[in-house]
């Protein structure tokens, strides 16, 4: 699967969505959705929008990817995963025509995913997009409101090497007619989104430049504040769709995103004294935001627990990192997890120096063991990385 192996287990065709879901009787007409794409922040966004919804007295199922600790992660409905026998039972009814048809992992995830909506019945369900938008395995669906965060330079093998070409990937997931909100943008890619949105009569709206109060959130990282200004105006196009969402249920939800949707790896908090932060930044953009919060935080010393995906460009990442670190490097479980002998490598040519550990575990555990009360230790690098310490 396209999770543990990459690239080599990437399908960009919808005929097989297509097949499945005739084969199940089009379940994903059966509910009604919001569909969730951006370089950043869709994961955020998604159980933001879920949080919300629950509080306000939906029924509301979320598909989300890639998962941290448990497969059932990725298909919850009002934040419980889908059952192990749920599964176990859709795979053992399908597997002769998942094989005939030779699907990916990710199409019958989908599948899974949409029939187990229809099934249970639910109001509406948030749709993550897994990797880009116009060819990805979701797009099927037609929601009441399409959102993309924003556009950045990641999975370029698959979406382009340019702002304008993957943003030309994530607008895809734009319908006819339908709203959709944009997160933020950058005048290569704004150009695209409203030409986009104009030959399909979809009305569009931007919000970065939308004014929006302030509400507390359960999620800390800085970078939520843009998230949540995305979520709100999202919101905003349901309500004026006819779904009922008093501010009541807004503060309320934004408030538990955590408890209420089990969102995980996202400036999450592991333990103080030695403060242990990790989170699933991963590409420029993400790793911007993160580092920047980083040096506005206190501490004595900083320890950085690394590990990054073998398709990942870290040569144009290290400069963003800080010199005068603790560096300890490692590599996830999963055969895409590059390795720690060549991340070590990477970084120490650009002056980083730190040593290498046969596992994340191992490298968490070092660095607990040399940091003072004072210190924090950041785990990150990739989603992987931070699956087996939260």
């Amino acid at each position: 699967m396209y999770q543990r192996v990459g690239g080599a287990a990437y399908k960009i065709d919808l005929a097989n969505t297509h097949v499945l879901c005739d084969h199940l009787g089009n379940p994903e007409q059966g509910f009604k959705s919001i569909h969730v794409a951006g370089t950043n922040g869709k994961g955020s966004c998604s159980h933001m929008l879920a949080a919300v919804l629950m509080a306000a007295g939906y029924k509301v199922g979320l598909y989300t990817s890639p998962h941290l600790k448990d497969f059932r992660e990725r298909i919850k409905i009002n934040g419980k995963p889908i059952s192990k026998r749920d599964v176990v039972q859709f795979v053992d009814e399908h597997k002769a025509f998942f094989e005939k048809q030779q699907l990916s992992f990710f199409e019958m995830t989908v599948g899974m995913a949409f029939d187990h909506f229809k099934r249970e019945q639910v109001d509406i369900a948030v749709v993550e997009v897994g990797l880009g938008g116009r060819l990805d395995s979701t797009n099927i669906i037609t929601p009441e409101v399409s959102v993309i965060t924003n556009i950045g330079f990641d999975h370029m093998q698959f979406l382009g090497n340019t702002l304008e070409a993957i943003a030309k990937e994530k607008a895809g997931i734009i319908k006819l007619g339908i709203p959709v909100v944009i997160g933020e943008t950058v005048p290569e890619t704004k150009v695209v989104f409203l030409k986009t949105a104009e030959s399909l009569v979809a009305p569009i709206y931007f919000a970065e430049s939308t004014p929006f109060p302030d509400y507390k959130l359960d999620l800390k990282g800085n970078y939520q504040k843009h998230n949540s200004r995305t979520v709100l105006l999202a919101l905003e196009q349901l309500i004026l769709r006819g779904y009922e969402i008093p501010e009541a249920a807004i503060k309320k939800g934004l408030k538990q995103v955590v408890s209420s949707t089990g969102l995980l790896g996202r400036w999450q908090v592991l333990r103080e004294s030695p403060t242990v932060i990790a989170d699933t930044a991963h590409n420029k953009e993400g790793l911007t935001i993160v580092l920047n919060q980083i040096k506005q935080s206190s501490y004595e010393q900083l320890h950085l627990v690394l590990g990054f995906v073998s398709d990942k460009q870290v040569n144009d990442l290290v400069g963003m990192f800080p010199a005068d670190a603790s560096y300890y490097f490692c590599q996830a479980n999963i055969p895409r997890a590059m390795s720690a002998t060549e991340l070590q490598a990477i970084f120490q040519a650009q002056g980083r120096k730190g040593k290498v550990y046969s596992s994340v575990g191992r490298a968490l555990g070092a660095a607990k063991r040399r940091a003072s009360n004072k210190d924090l230790i950041y785990v990150g690098g990739s989603t992987f990385t931070v699956a087996e310490v939260v």
